[in-house]
């Protein structure tokens, strides 16, 4: 899913035919970044990017910095401006406008939030309190259900929900919605912060047992060490209850039907009658459970655990939920744990900040509808479709050159490309607020309305019609998505504007950074876990036995190819962990490479600021994936992240005989390798 921002010395290395008389044009290539002592065959992201990286430093309020993170500041800053300048025009009573104009202020009211104090989550904490028996319990977590997961990934969900939900069509099922049951139950990032042994994760559980602590005794609690080790003993049985994050990747592993009847016999220990009731979800009579095992085993510590326990445990989850927009204690204890203790961040950001991320995830259509009418124009759009159009063709063309494949598996392969639905900068139809309630002097309460709203909408799919234009991304957001149970992609509008796609930049530059990311997406069609869908978007094998054993042995080399990768001292990347995304870098980069000499049409390529390019292309894919991270974000991306780190990513490279051929890449060099070891998937 994600893709991103951009020699003299080498400047001749290219083909001779390359170097004519070119125009004045935007090479899209940031030279001054470069580091010229570093060789591109030895480190191709430090050549691409050395001298940035040593010249930048992380800001106090962030984890990283790079491209990426420049632009979500961008549009941070130009939404709040759209955001204000709404106030000032005293929209409509119950308008978009109005709407996020309210919540924005309530955000930033901190003077009625401090006077507040608790009383927001009363209701929430008497709920819990009135816990007396096993069904009020069952009850009481189906009410705390909510939705809120990557449909493209269910890896990606991490909830402090006992289990979350999303709504999509069914994996052998096409033409009906299914709720989708996944494990959680954890306040952490995920299962190893609380089981691995690894020095680093045993001192931010040091850190976490004093944040739990000091929560509870600022919200009044008595005794609370005593109950925080109680929390941390039972959400540590809840993570040894779950499935492991590689099992978790594995779609044939998640594929699990349960009958409503079946969830007594297969988990028992939770009143699941009551709790589907309370999660209003009594009606279904078919549920997808992604983790059984991990479904078994929450379900059974529910039966088992005090219920004291478990009321503590729901307590602190509640006050840790709304830490954020409680008073500034509250707040400011949730940031230096999560942020400065997990991230590294020593700063938290700016409040106007925050508040447009919080309207722009809770109001994210209706914020979005503002921001494409003021920074997507039609033509940005059209181009983008040009260049979507020509990745398409390329990787059809690809698909015929593939001498591997047979003719059965090319044809299906042939047949999902072409119905391959992609959105561009916006969906076609947006989501309606009309029946959300949004106060300018409830901030919590617009927050939690808005998740619950959001619940419903995934509710309300479960008898409506498959949606196979649904968008699962808002405009405003910086990354890019596949969604294999559609057969679709979303790039949405952020992320296509600088420094990713430059409308004036040179083809080179934006067919490295854009195309590649782009190809990026489609690749996902075919990776270790598009490859498993259809064209329809179900889940089914249109693969004959010698393909399936020729892609299984290729994406295995690249598995080990990147196990290999060292990102801090003696943490390694998983290659199978990340094995989707790196199939997708190699792969995407491989086509937009081929789809960039497309474009030109026979004709060389210019050589603008001494580059040829072919190298302006490789430049700009290793500056896409431009970063500098601290070193507690990098633990906590290779603990829970299906990614590689961005600095690993640049090196894909490698696998593309182009590459060698523009930077002089001889044997010896350390990201060297033999033709023979260079993937090429597709």
């Amino acid at each position: 899913m994600r893709p991103l921002p951009r020699i003299l010395a080498l400047a001749l290395l290219g083909s001779a035919s390359a170097l004519i008389a070119a125009p004045e044009i935007n090479s899209g290539i940031d030279l001054a970044g470069m580091d010229h002592m570093v060789k591109p065959g030895n480190d191709f992201f430090s050549y691409a990017n050395g001298t940035w990286v040593k010249h930048t430093e992380i800001p106090a309020d962030r984890s990283s910095t790079g491209p990426t993170q420049d632009l979500e500041e961008l549009t941070e800053q130009r939404t709040a401006d759209l955001i204000r300048n709404m106030a000032k025009t005293h929209p409509a009573t119950g308008s978009n406008e109005r709407k996020i104009a309210d919540y924005y202020a309530a955000f930033m009211d901190e003077a009625d939030i401090e006077k507040r104090g608790l009383a927001p989550v009363k209701a929430d904490l008497d709920q819990i309190e009135a816990i007396s028996t096993r069904d009020d319990l069952a009850r009481v977590l189906g009410s705390e259900q909510r939705a809120g997961v990557d449909p493209v990934n269910a890896t990606n969900f991490h909830t402090e929900n006992l289990f979350g939900l999303f709504v999509a069509q069914g994996l052998e099922d096409p033409a009906h919605n299914m709720p989708y049951l996944l494990q959680g139950g954890l306040a952490m990032p995920s299962r190893d912060y609380y089981l691995s042994q690894d020095a680093q994760m045993a001192a931010a559980r040091a850190k976490y047992q004093t944040y739990v602590s000091s929560l509870l005794k600022l919200a009044g609690t008595p005794d609370a060490e005593t109950q925080a080790k109680a929390i941390i003993a039972l959400e540590t049985k809840l993570a040894q209850a779950q499935e492991s994050l590689l099992d978790s990747e594995d779609i044939h592993k998640a594929n699990h039907v349960w009958n409503l009847a079946d969830f007594a016999r297969n988990a028992p220990g939770l009143n699941w009658k009551v709790y589907f009731n309370a999660a209003q979800l009594g009606d279904q009579q078919r549920f997808h459970v992604w983790q059984p095992a991990g479904t078994t085993g929450l379900a059974a510590l529910v039966g088992s655990e005090p219920i004291d326990t478990w009321k503590a445990l729901l307590r602190y989850h509640a006050l840790d939920k709304a830490a954020p927009l409680l008073p500034k204690a509250y707040a400011e204890l949730h940031f230096d744990f999560y942020g400065t203790a997990l991230q590294g961040t020593p700063k938290q950001a700016e409040r106007w900040k925050r508040a447009v991320d919080a309207t722009s995830v809770d109001l994210g259509d209706a914020v979005g509808q503002v921001y494409v009418k003021h920074y997507f124009p039609p033509s940005s759009k059209a181009k983008v479709q040009a260049m979507v159009k020509n990745l398409i063709a390329t990787f059809d063309q690809r698909l015929d050159s593939l001498a591997w494949m047979t003719p059965a598996t090319r044809a299906k392969a042939k047949e999902k490309l072409s119905t391959l639905r992609v959105g561009v900068g916006y969906p076609e139809t947006w989501r309606d607020y009309r029946d959300l309630l949004v106060r300018s002097d409830d901030a919590l309460g617009n927050h939690q309305r808005a998740v619950a709203q959001e619940y419903r909408h995934q509710l309300a799919k479960l008898h409506q019609p498959v949606d196979r234009g649904e968008w699962w991304m808002t405009p405003q957001t910086v990354d890019a998505v596949n969604l294999p149970l559609q057969n679709a992609l979303n790039f949405p509008a952020a992320i296509l504007q600088p420094p990713f796609y430059d409308p004036s930049a040179d083809d080179a530059a934006n067919y490295g950074a854009t195309g590649a990311t782009i190809g990026h997406e489609i690749s996902h069609s075919f990776d270790n876990l598009g490859s498993d869908f259809d064209a329809q978007g179900r889940l089914a094998n249109w693969w004959t036995p010698q393909d399936a054993a020729h892609f299984h042995a290729d994406t295995q080399k690249l598995a080990e190819q990147y196990n290999h990768y060292e990102v801090l001292p003696g943490m390694y990347v998983n290659g199978q962990q990340t094995l989707g995304e790196n199939i997708a870098d190699v792969a995407g980069l491989a086509v937009a490479y081929a789809a960039y000499h497309r474009s030109l049409n026979g004709k060389p390529a210019p050589v603008i600021d001494g580059l040829t390019g072919d190298q302006r292309f490789f430049i700009a894919y290793a500056q896409s994936w431009r970063a500098k991270t601290r070193d507690e974000a990098l633990r906590q991306q290779l603990a829970t992240d299906v990614h590689a780190p961005e600095a690993i990513r640049a090196q894909a490279a490698r696998n593309i005989d182009g590459w060698y051929a523009a930077f002089d890449v001889k044997p010896g060099e350390a990201l060297y390798l033999v033709p023979e070891q260079r993937v090429k998937i597709w």
